[in-house]
C-alpha cells in the first residue's frame, strides 16, 4: 500500500477513536430517564469534578458534598459531622463515593455514612478505592470495600491505578521550574489511567447501575511505559528537553521536605514512587475498554491535550 494511503487510513481511523470517545457516554445513557440526582462526595477535587463532568455531559443531575457549599448544586457534607449526611443523601438515586485523604477512622466516618444511605434507601453506591486494595487489608479503603461487601447487590468497586494528572499535580512544579522528573521509580513501568476515562466510567455505573452492581473493577490506562518515555513525550511536546532523573530515597525525601511537603505526605509519596520500581503500577487491566466500549486515553494523549499547562511555564520563564 502507497505511503499516502496508509497515512490516510492511519487519519481516518484516528478521527473514528475520537468519535468513539464522544458518544460513548450518550450511547450508554440515552436509554435512562434519570429525575433525581447522584450524589457526588469528593466533589472539590479533581475525581469528583470529572464524574460531574461526565453525568452533565449525559444530561444526568447530580449535586455535590463539599464541606462548605458556595455555588448551587452544592450541598453540605462532613464525614466527621453526622449531622451533614441525611440531608446531602436526601432524594438520591446513588452516590458517588470518595475517602478524603486525611480520614482513616473508617468505622466513625464512611462506614456509618454507607449504613445510613442504605437505611434511606438509596440503592447504589460507586466506591473509589485504590488499586490493590483488595490485597491489603491495612488500607482505608480496604475497609471501605469490606463495609460495603457486608451487604450484597448495591455497591460498585472502582480500584483506579496511577493518574496521569499527576503531571499537572505532584510533578508540575518540578517539570515547570528543573525541566525534569524527579521521583525514586526506578526502571519501573506505570499504566496511567486518565481521570477523564476514570469520570466517564464512574457515571456509566451510575447511571446504568443494572450492568455493574456487586462487581469490582481495575482501572489503569491501555499501556505500561516508563518514566523515560513520559519526559520524551513531554519534551516533545513543549519543545524544550525535560528528562527522568531517577532519585534515590534520601534524595526524594530531601527534595520534598525542601519543597514544604508535610511529615506525612513525604512518607506516602516516597512509598508509592519507590513501589513503582516493582511494577506495583504496571498492571494492563481490561476493564476500563470493556467498560467505555473503546481505548482508554494513554499517558500521551494526556499529554498532547494538555500540553498549555507546561508550555506556559517555559514562556514564563522566558
Amino acid at each position: 500500500m502507497p505511503p499516502r494511503s496508509r497515512q490516510r487510513q492511519g487519519i481516518a481511523a484516528g478521527k473514528r477513536q475520537i468519535a468513539l470517545r464522544r458518544i460513548t457516554v450518550t450511547r450508554y445513557f440515552m436509554p435512562m430517564a434519570i429525575k433525581n440526582p447522584f450524589l457526588i462526595t469528593g466533589a472539590s477535587g479533581k475525581s469528583g469534578r470529572e464524574v460531574r463532568r461526565a453525568l452533565y455531559s449525559a444530561g444526568a443531575p447530580s449535586r455535590a458534598g463539599v464541606r462548605e457549599p458556595r455555588r448551587p448544586g452544592e450541598v453540605r457534607l462532613d464525614f466527621r459531622n453526622p449531622r451533614t449526611w441525611e440531608p446531602a443523601l436526601d432524594g438520591a438515586q446513588g452516590v458517588f463515593l470518595l475517602r478524603p485523604p486525611a480520614i482513616a477512622d473508617i468505622d466513625e466516618t464512611l462506614g456509618p455514612f454507607i449504613d445510613m444511605a442504605r437505611r434511606l434507601g438509596i440503592g447504589h453506591i460507586v466506591f473509589l478505592s485504590v488499586a490493590g486494595a483488595e490485597r491489603n487489608p491495612l488500607l482505608p479503603h480496604a475497609a471501605v470495600e469490606r463495609r460495603l461487601r457486608a451487604r450484597p447487590g448495591d455497591w460498585t468497586i472502582l480500584r483506579p491505578g496511577f493518574f496521569a494528572q499527576n503531571l499537572e499535580d505532584a510533578y508540575l512544579r518540578d517539570i515547570r521550574e528543573e525541566n525534569r522528573l524527579y521521583v525514586p521509580a526506578g526502571h519501573g513501568r506505570v499504566a496511567f489511567l486518565d481521570l477523564r476515562d476514570l469520570g466517564a466510567a464512574a457515571a456509566l455505573c451510575l447511571s446504568h447501575p443494572e450492568a455493574h452492581l456487586g462487581r469490582s473493577y481495575t482501572l489503569t490506562g491501555p499501556d505500561a511505559v516508563t518514566f523515560d518515555a513520559v519526559a520524551a513525550a513531554l519534551s516533545r511536546a513543549t519543545g524544550r528537553k525535560i528528562v527522568y532523573e531517577r532519585a534515590s530515597v534520601p534524595g526524594y525525601v530531601r527534595h520534598l521536605r525542601a519543597r514544604g511537603a508535610p511529615a506525612g505526605l513525604v512518607t506516602v509519596q516516597t512509598l508509592l514512587h519507590v513501589g513503582l520500581s516493582f511494577g506495583q503500577a504496571a498492571e494492563v487491566a481490561p476493564d476500563l475498554e470493556r467498560m467505555l466500549g473503546h481505548p482508554s486515553r494513554s499517558i500521551f494523549d494526556y499529554i498532547r491535550d494538555n500540553v498549555q499547562l507546561w508550555a506556559a511555564a517555559a514562556e514564563g520563564k522566558g
